[in-house]
């Protein structure tokens, strides 16, 4: 086994891949790599993929938004090449790879990239998650599928209804481990493994390498091998990660100068809580941004729509709970916002995830309570660096404060001096306040949140 071990590891493709040719898929895969636009592998589709094909077990750790998807869904269609039929018999598609991941978001985009990987050959697939109907799920799983992908608990609910059975999966799949472990799924996994044959193939991906991931690895995996493309517990050296000290009642005036000091037309705005992501989220719209608002409470349509219109350019800025910080794969998202540092230390690393993705730059910003600075301390520590802390940019000035000269008045007749001072002088009206606000290009004339959206000073904190 060891040899085995050296030889999949001093693979000339591990080595060498500088595309996706070069790592010997199946041409029907190729030509979807191309016809999708890509061309060159990742770090972790260039070293995991060969060690995959090999049939090794899998410990792999990247960067998030580099690639980890294709890294086990490209060789898994690979290997599952010589099972494609266009039978119309559900028993010649029974299930042969199962992939977990956390959230129904993150399932539904990796189901959606092993379609269009897989768009070529004659394999089956489908995602089950729990916030939709039975039915259709049911009804695509009864009709027979290779590849499927599922959230754990949505899962054991086909498999308790006799629905889907597991008894031929040959690849396992656990994405997103950490996240998995983080939300107390570890006894439904435990209760997966038990109706999956022992001999099988497992790979399990994860955005961090903790304690936790490593002693699961060995309940779950066989020999490993192991895959590290980043230092552990770190972000994208592309992203610019910045924090700024904000009293808690000024963050949502410092979130919008920021975002237009940036000039950023979209971000994703991270809060603690689904309260705290409602009260932010109706506040925006109150100051005529397109804002949007997706926790786990939303119904599943609701989240959709909401993703949707996001990636549609439709939503400017989309105030999430971390239920959001995994599986959104937004192109080019420009920023994100930590409008309250997570208790967890590893949900920042996966919260400015989302920015950052496949080389492109990207923005963190950390607005920073003063109740927060021990949550500060403990992503310090986790990403084993200090947060650059800068000062707010000043408000944009006022044009309704700018000093201006009085026109000159034509004289005055006798009469009408008298007829002015018998009239009481009229008090002068205030500038009205005009906060920051993200200009919204679809606002409409007669909505009173965007009339006054480009200024106001900044409220100083008493210190």
């Amino acid at each position: 086994m060891t040899e085995l071990i050296a030889a999949a590891a001093s693979t000339p493709a591990l080595e060498q891949a500088r595309t996706f040719a070069d790592l010997h898929l199946a041409p029907e895969i190729l030509a979807a790599i191309e016809a999708m636009g890509y061309s060159t592998p990742t770090p972790i589709q260039s070293q995991a993929i060969p060690l995959v094909l090999a049939g090794r077990d899998l410990l792999a750790q990247a960067q998030t938004g580099t690639g980890k998807t294709a890294a086990f869904a490209l060789p898994l269609l690979h290997r599952l090449r010589g099972f494609a039929n266009t039978s119309t018999s559900p028993a010649r598609h029974p299930v042969r790879a199962l992939v977990l991941a956390p959230t129904r978001e993150l399932a539904i985009q990796v189901h959606e990239s092993v379609v269009d990987y897989g768009q070529r050959m004659p394999l089956r697939s489908t995602v089950v998650y729990g916030g939709a109907g039975m039915k259709e799920q049911t009804d695509a799983l009864r009709g027979g599928v290779e590849i499927l992908v599922a959230t754990p608990g949505r899962l054991l609910d086909h498999a308790g209804s006799k629905v889907v059975n597991l008894a031929q999966v040959q690849f396992l799949v656990l994405d997103e481990a950490d996240r998995m472990l983080d939300m107390g799924f570890l006894p439904d996994l435990k209760r997966i493994l038990e109706l999956l044959p022992k001999a099988r193939q497992t790979l399990l991906f994860s955005a961090t390498f903790s304690d936790d991931i490593l002693r699961l690895s060995g309940q779950f995996l066989h020999e490993p091998q192991k895959v590290e493309v980043a230092r552990r517990n770190t972000a994208a050296e592309t992203v610019e990660q910045v924090g700024y000290r904000v009293p808690e009642a000024d963050k949502l005036d410092a979130l919008l100068r920021l975002v237009k000091a940036r000039g950023l037309t979209q971000a994703i705005v991270f809060t603690r809580t689904k309260l705290t992501a409602d009260k932010l989220g109706r506040q925006l719209q109150k100051r005529g941004v397109a804002a949007a608002i997706i926790h786990g409470d939303k119904a599943q349509v609701e989240r959709l729509t909401a993703l949707d219109g996001f990636k549609k350019g439709e939503i400017q800025l989309l105030v999430a709970t971390d239920i959001a910080a995994r599986g959104l794969d937004i192109a080019e998202l420009p920023a994100v916002f930590n409008y309250e540092l997570p208790y967890h230390a590893e949900d920042y690393v996966h919260r400015i995830g989302r920015t950052g993705r496949a080389g492109a730059s990207g923005l963190a910003v950390s607005l920073i309570g003063k109740e927060e600075e021990k949550l500060l301390a403990g992503v310090e520590r986790f990403i084993q660096r200090s947060l650059r802390i800068d000062s707010l940019p000043e408000p944009a000035r006022s044009i309704g404060h700018e000093p201006r000269s009085e026109p000159q008045s034509e004289p005055q007749s006798e009469a009408g001096r008298a007829a002015s001072s018998s009239r009481p002088a009229a008090d002068a009206l205030p500038a009205p306040e005009q906060p920051d606000a993200l200009p919204n290009p679809d606002y409409k004339r007669g909505q009173k949140a965007a009339v006054c959206a480009l200024f106001m000073p900044f409220p100083r904190s008493a210190s």
